[in-house]
Formats: structure tokens, sequence, C-alpha cells
């Protein structure tokens, strides 16, 4: 690749340095959303710290909007409206207390994308449009403030003895019902729920004042904007509501009022629109509705899902002590103990199941109601609880765990899958101990369910009871070719499905192949083009929708995204279903990311980028994207900065294997002249060739920062061996940089290393097998795989064991099986050997590695006299999240590289270290 010419360099020379406060400023795009009709464009335009504003296109004009504050757009389904979310102004957030920054509250803005008129709305907690893009919902938080001085009145003004206490989950907040063509709003109270049909005729809200005991089921008709209370109670609390698509019903929960509402049993009815009737659904004695059922009507409006549980009992709570006598009352004594009994059988160890508590709660068991028949169907239960529900009439797919909750601990995540049938509950076992990552699929009209298991595709017809090998003879592997970890590989998944179920597409590392599932006949779409040039090809920019994913037609043309392997640079092409072959549309050094496309239009958006050039959004008709528009352009924003290129870089390793790895020189790099290196790291890098580098400030060193300051970059890929991780971590790297001395670029006496996480723990341990890096930065490493092995994962609750067995930190056995690979993997045990100034950092919080880690590898360090410095994050997680510490960290790791490659003076921190302080904290 090109290096700057002499001209670029006068060029650049003008342009100032990069700082830390350029990387605040620089704005980024999020969230790019389209309408329906493929006419409008919204995207969150975000710095990395400051407020966000929103940038609203019109595709079909030259209109242009941009929205102070915006965030998290929502567009109509014409595109002539976008709403977006408006966070408190950072700067109002920064000076509240405590106390302050909990009242703070989201507030909403619409635009209207004909006259540009903005329209804001405070304390919004939810905002949605109806899919006839005719209406706004907008339900606003609870004003807390009014409330409590509304209660205090009402508290002074009548017997307290009688004051109505109403729990949390009962309260309700204001709701409004936008009408777009003339803006007008309807106001409903005490909302706790509300649902639009998607056929964008009716609004159903439930409305809940408990205090004064009025509890209305209200439907408004968006028609002729008319609004009818359907229902009203005095003691029935209102919970979930739904309404079918066929504007005959609408479904809701109720119960008791009087009755606090974890424990409070709920009835479901339906309310027939056109009659005016309400019908009781069907009851059971072995399970019942809770205040966590959710309804949803299937699209055809012929079933209604809905969650049940065995049982709904109130929440236990602690013994409290009242008399004298309690005070030496065993039980009452013992009852209030807080106590945790581990037991060697449990399920689940006793963290994940603490994390797993909130989720299980919640846990309802789908059960479906026939609308016609009014048959009631139990689906779910306790034995397999889980049901993808789509939109499905006869089968629906539905897994369990339960089995293999207690080896999740040291072999990873499995589950049995079972085919339900939605009119008998019959259940059919499709498959056992089957990884989880590796779901089976159900075709569109439920005939077939296709799985990867073993290296093979299968195709299972359900009417036959009969599973046939796709794959077996087709001389090529569907599982992962590159898969470095002591497990089965996985396999590359699977594209959409043909018209019919007629057939289905197949992925390869390179190839799609399209199978007949008739006669099981398979050919290769691509023709074999993607394993001969090294291009791996892939199905892109089908409509996303889950509950309806694209079905192709037998002769329909497809586009296609492909990342060639060799030049790490990606394309579009065109495939015609049943014709072998592909044609290029468009293809470089270059990265293109698929974003989105329109529902009812061919309007495609992605977004190309390079090292050099900022990842802006194109759009294009979805078949010719080598005729897009650039619809931004904040590639303005590099233009100000130095910036450079980057580089693909091969060598051969030390066992003979090839290697990829991407070279960023220096902004203003002269040819022959040395330089300092960061090398930076985790398993495969070479793919970033192309990458825009993330404009951030975080846990990683920021690549356009790092090279505007004088240093190269290097992101070399690594291969792991099974048993040996370290090793085979150690051999990359050091081959890796070997080369890029030998290409005359990086200065053997000035090379650093930074690694987070996985790539924290190969840094700390490559500086104990070599000496090649004079200074090495490790975040979040784990130092000892003796005591990680059993260590707790606290953002899950899972214990580490299988991520040595089976998992990432590719061991392959257990410890009391293979002792001594754990401890000649472990970097604590040869600290004596590092001669590399080493900078640990951890928030003390990890959520992921246990923290400890990183003292047991200080203390070592410091024990064997070696330079170290420990960087302990106050209350932070695994990937630091406050602001002021990321900021601290990154600018302290630029000073740390500094001194130990550059050369320039220590800051005292670093000498001296920084005594122990504590600082008053605001209210």
């Amino acid at each position: 690749m090109s290096l700057l010419t002499a001209g670029d360099y006068a060029m650049a020379a003008t342009h100032p340095a990069i700082t830390p406060n350029d990387i605040m400023h620089f704005e980024s795009l999020k969230q790019p959303v389209l309408s329906d009709s493929g006419t409008t464009l919204a995207v969150e335009v975000s710095p990395d710290r400051g407020d966000s504003h929103g940038l609203v296109k019109s595709l079909t004009s030259t209109k242009t909007f941009s929205v102070d504050g915006g965030s998290k757009p929502k567009i109509s389904a014409d595109g002539r409206f976008v709403a977006f979310s408006v966070k408190t102004p950072l700067l109002e957030r920064e000076k509240a207390s405590k106390k302050e920054k909990k009242k703070l509250k989201s507030g909403m803005v619409l635009l209207n994308t004909q006259t540009g008129k903005e329209t804001r709305f405070e304390r919004v907690k939810k905002f949605e449009f109806n899919q006839s893009a005719s209406h706004l919902a907008i339900w606003f938080e609870a004003d807390e403030d009014k409330l409590e001085q509304k209660d205090k009145q009402e508290s002074t003004a009548s017997d307290k003895s009688e004051e109505v206490k109403v729990d949390k989950f009962d309260k309700g907040s204001p709701f409004e019902l936008v009408v777009l063509k003339n803006g007008t709003r309807q106001k409903v109270a005490y909302v706790t729920d509300y649902y639009f049909d998607k056929s964008g005729k009716h609004l159903v809200v439930a409305s809940n004042n408990t205090k004064a005991k009025v509890h209305q089921l209200v439907l408004f008709k968006l028609s002729n904007n008319t609004r009818e209370i359907v229902r009203q109670y005095n003691n029935q609390q209102l919970g979930h509501v739904s309404l079918s698509d066929d504007g005959q019903y609408i479904g809701f929960t109720h119960g008791a009022a009087d009755v606090a509402p974890y424990g409070r049993p709920y009835s479901l009815s339906l309310f027939n629109i056109p009659t005016s009737e309400v019908k009781a659904t069907p009851t059971s004695k072995q399970w019942q509705l809770n205040r966590y059922t959710q309804l949803r009507f299937s699209e055809d409006s012929q079933r209604l899902f809905f969650g049940r549980v065995p049982q709904v009992s109130q929440q236990l709570a602690l013994a409290t002590i009242d008399k004298q006598e309690d005070l030496f009352d065993t039980s009452i004594v013992t009852g209030q103990r807080k106590l945790r009994i581990w037991h060697g059988d449990d399920a689940r160890i006793k963290p994940n199941e603490v994390k797993q508590y909130e989720k299980e709660q919640k846990r309802t068991y789908l059960a479906v109601l026939h609308l016609n028949s009014n048959n009631l169907v139990q689906l779910a239960d306790a034995t397999v609880p889980d049901v993808a529900l789509e939109e499905q009439t006869r089968f629906v797919l539905a897994s369990s765990d339960i089995p293999y909750r207690k080896m999740i601990t040291w072999a990873g995540f499995y589950r049995d899958y079972y085919l339900i049938d939605l009119n008998t509950g019959r259940k059919i076992l499709v498959l056992t101990q089957q990884p989880s990552s590796e779901e089976p699929i159900l075709s569109p009209n439920e005939r077939y369910v296709t799985y990867f298991q073993q290296g093979h595709v299968y195709l299972y017809q359900i009417s036959a009871d009969r599973r046939t090998n796709l794959t077996k003879d087709l001389k090529v592997s569907f599982a992962d070719e590159d898969h470095d970890y002591p497990s089965n590989a996985p396999g590359y998944g699977f594209g959409p499905w043909l018209k019919d179920d007629a057939g289905l597409l197949l992925y390869d590392k390179y190839d799609i192949w399209q199978v007949n599932t008739q006669s099981h006949e398979a050919f290769k779409l691509t023709a074999g083009k993607g394993r001969k040039q090294g291009i791996q090809y892939r199905v892109t920019g089908l409509v996303d929708d889950k509950n309806h994913p694209d079905v192709l037609a037998i002769d329909q043309q497809v586009l296609l995204h492909g990342y060639n392997e060799r030049t790490k640079g990606d394309g579009y092409y065109l495939a015609t279903l049943g014709v072998a072959g592909v044609n290029t549309l468009m293809e470089g050094d270059y990265k293109l990311k698929t974003l989105t496309r329109s529902k009812n239009a061919d309007t495609l958006v992605f977004s190309k980028e390079r090292y050099d050039q900022f990842a802006d959004l194109y759009t294009a008709e979805y078949l010719t994207p080598q005729k897009a528009n650039k619809q931004t352009d904040l590639d303005a924003q590099k233009r100000q900065f130095n910036w450079g290129k980057s580089e693909l870089v091969h060598w051969t390793n030390g066992d003979g294997q090839p290697l990829d790895g991407v070279l960023i020189k220096p902004t203003n790099y002269v040819e022959g002249q040395r330089y300092p290196v960061l090398v930076y790291f985790y398993r495969f890098m070479s793919d970033r060739l192309h990458a825009f580098p993330q404009m951030k400030i975080n846990h990683r060193p920021n690549f356009a920062w790092y090279a505007d300051n004088g240093y190269a970059i290097f992101l070399p890929d690594i291969r792991f061996e099974v048993g040996y991780p370290g090793a085979a971590s150690v051999q990359a790297l050091t081959s890796g940089v070997q080369k890029i001395i030998e290409m005359g670029v990086a200065d053997p006496d000035a090379i650093g290393i930074q690694g987070h996480s996985w790539g924290g723990y190969q840094t700390a341990f490559a500086v104990t097998q070599t000496h090649i890096f004079k200074a090495a930065v490790s975040g979040a490493p784990v130092a000892n795989m003796t005591s990680a092995y059993s260590g707790i994962r606290l953002g899950s609750g899972l214990a580490r064991q299988f991520q040595y067995e089976t998992g990432q930190s590719r061991i392959g056995e257990s410890l009391f099986r293979a002792p001594q690979k754990y401890i000649e993997n472990s970097p604590v045990f040869y600290v004596e050997r590092i001669e590399t100034p080493m900078m640990i950092m951890f928030g003390d919080k990890d959520d992921a590695v246990p923290w400890e880690q990183g003292i047991e590898l200080y203390l070592a360090m410091r024990r064997a006299g070696k330079d170290v410095v420990f960087l302990q994050y106050q209350d932070e997680p695994h990937h630091l999240k406050k602001y002021a510490n990321k900021l601290d960290y990154s600018i302290r790791m630029m000073e740390y590289f500094d001194h130990y490659l550059k050369g320039k003076p220590a800051p005292s921190w670093l000498t001296q270290g920084e005594a122990y302080t504590e600082y008053k904290q605001a209210d």
C-alpha cells in the first residue's frame, strides 16, 4: 500500500496534533434507522463525550435536519415524522448531586420532516408510532414530586388509617396519543400498559387509578380518533393488554386490586370489539396467570399466546422482632439470618442462581388459546421452559438447559431441543445435548428442522420423522476451520429458506450452497469462487424481521457481502438462486457494513470505511449498491488531522505457520527511520486492516492518537494451540515483531505491548518468556490459572472452570487432571524472569476476571523486585465505564509508553506512586 507523498507531508505538517480533547469531541454515527417507505433516514450523531444530536435526511429531496440532543431515533412508517429521545444535557447531569440525578429523566422531540417543526416533550419513558403512521403514543414518567405532595395533602386531609398505599408496580403515569396530521392530543392518566395493533386501526390503554379504585380499559379507534371506556372496575387491577389485528378482540389480564401485586393471581378476558361482549377464557387449577403474564395475538388473529405459572404466592419476608419475648425466640432470631447454602448437587452455583433469580421470578410458561375453538393448550412447562415463538401455525421450537445446568460450570452451555404441537401440546424431542450456540431452525412452512451437529448439517423432516445428513458428500468442511478451542468446532450458520420450504442456503467458510429439501441435492451457488479466491460470501441486505424472516423465491436475485481473506477488503456481489455464479457489483480495499433495509421499499443503508476514511452512510437500491449516494460526511472531522494509512504484513511463524497482521505507520512517516512501536492484539486482528480507528477514550489505545504521537501500531494475528495458549501467543507475537524490525520500521529498543482481558493475560505471560518488549500494559489479566480456574464471573455468577476446559483459555482439561499445564501457562510462576516494566490495570468490581488476579501479579512482581505499578479503579467493572477513569487511564498509558519507549521524563506517579487520599463526595 502506498505511503504519503512529499506533497502530502507538507500538507500534513500544517495539521494540528491529535489530543485527547479532539478524541472527546470526535463524532460517530449510532443506530441509523430507515422508514418503512425508504424515504427518510435518521441517525444519532454522538461525540465520545458530550451531547448527541439527531440527523435526519430526506432521500427524495434535499431536506436535512439537525435535532439538538437527539438520540435513539424512531421513524414513522411513511417517513413524515421522526422522534428522538433527548437526554438531560451532560453538563446538567455532571453538576447534579446524587439525589438530583435520580430525578433527571429523558425527554422526546418530534420532528415533522415536511415542515421542519420540532415539538418537545419532557420526562418521557417510552414513545412509539403506530404502523400506519397516523398516531404517536407518548408515555410519560410519573412526576414523583407532585405525587409526593399530593399524597401528603391527602393524608393530612383524611384519616391516615384509611390511606390507600399503592405498590410501585401498580402505579400508572400520564399518557398522550398524538394525531400526527394535525397535532391534536388525547390524554389518559394512570396508564400502566398500552398496545397498538399492527393494522393501525386501534389502540388499547390500561388505566389504573388504584387509590380512587377506578380501573379502566380504554379503546381508541384511530380512523376517527374516538375513545371509549370499554370496561371499568373498582376492584380489578388491569395488567397486560393486547389487540388482535383483525379488529375483533382486546385481550387483557386483571386481578384483585387489594392483593399485593407479587402474589396477585390474574384472570384473562377477551373483549369482543364489535359486540362489546366480554368472554372469560378457560382456567386451570394447575396453571395461573401472574403480573408478568404477557399477551400476544398471532398475526392471523387465530391464536392468543400468553404465559402462566404453576402457582402465584406472596414474596417471602424476613422475620421481625416486635416484642420482648421475640428477642429470645430462636425461630424469629434465626429467621433474620442472611445465609446462602451451597450444595454440591445444586443445579446452579449460588452466585449464578442469585443472578438468575429476578429472571426466574419473572418467568412464565407459554400457553396458547385457539380463539375459534376456545381450546387452551399449555406449551412450555418446568421441564421444557423456553419456547421460540414466531408466526407458526402448527409447531414451535422449544428447548431446555435444565439437564445440563450443573455441567455449565466446567463444560459450557447445552440444551435439549423439542418441537411442540400447538394443537395438542405434544413434545417431540429433536436434539439432545446440543451446544446452545448451535440452535436448530424451523422452516417457515414448519415441514423441516435444520441443524448443525458434529461437523455436518442435518435436515429433519417432521412428518416422516426422518433425518438426512445434507453435507456428508460435499467434500468441504462446514465446521469452523479456524477453531482453536478445546471443544467441537461450530458451524458457519444458515442462510435464508426458499419459498414453500423447497430449499435453503448453507454456508461453509467461503461459499454458499443451495440445497433442495426434496432431493437433498446441493450445488455451490457461488460456484466455488469463494474458496478459490479466498472470499467469504454471505447473503446480506434482507429485511431484518425476526417474526418474518425473508423467504426467497426460486429464481430470486440476492445481494451477497464478501470478505476477501487475502486482501482484507470487502465487496458486494449479485447471485441468482438456482444458478451457479457470482457477479461483482463493487469490491476494493475498504470495509462494508450492511446496516438496514426498508421494509416496504428496496432502499439499502450501508457504511463504507478504510483506516483513513470514516464509516459514513450510503444509500442505494437493494441490488445496486455500486450506485449508492453518500448521505453523511463525518470524514470531514478526520481531514483536519494527520492520519496516515494502514498496510498488511505477512510473516511465517516459528512453526512454519503463515500469519497476517496490520501495521499502522506513524503520520509523517519517513522511509528508513525507525519508530517506537505499540503492539495491540487479542486473537485475529488482520481483518481490521480497513477499519476506521475507533475514536473513543476507553481501555484501548487510540490508534490515531498514537500514530500522530510518533508511534507505529502493530496488530498481529494470534493462532493458539490447545493446552499451550501462552506459548502459542508468544511465538506469534515475537515472530511478528521480528518481522517489523526486519522491515526497518520498528526500533528494537522501543517496542511496547498492551492488551486487555484475554489480551491482558497474553501480555503478562509474554514478558515472562521474552525480553523483546521494553514496556507492557496489562489490563484485567489472569495471572494465575490455578486460582482463576475456580474463580467466579461476577457479572453472570458463573464459574470460570468451563473457560479453561472448553473455552477461551484453551487448557482443555481440569486443574486436577492437568495441573502442570495450568502452572506452565500462568505468568505468576515466572515473574523472576520478567525484565519488562509492567503497568497492571483493574477495576475492583470486575465482573469477568476476579480483580484479585491483578493483586497476585502485582504482589509476585513486587516480591521479586520487578518494575511494576498497579492501577486500581474503584467501583469499575471489566471495561471502565466512568469517563473520568477512562480518560485518566488513557493519559497514564501514553505517559507510561512515552517514558519507557521515547525516554521522556517519568511522571511523579510513576516514580513515586501516590499516597492514599480520601476526598469529600458531593451529596
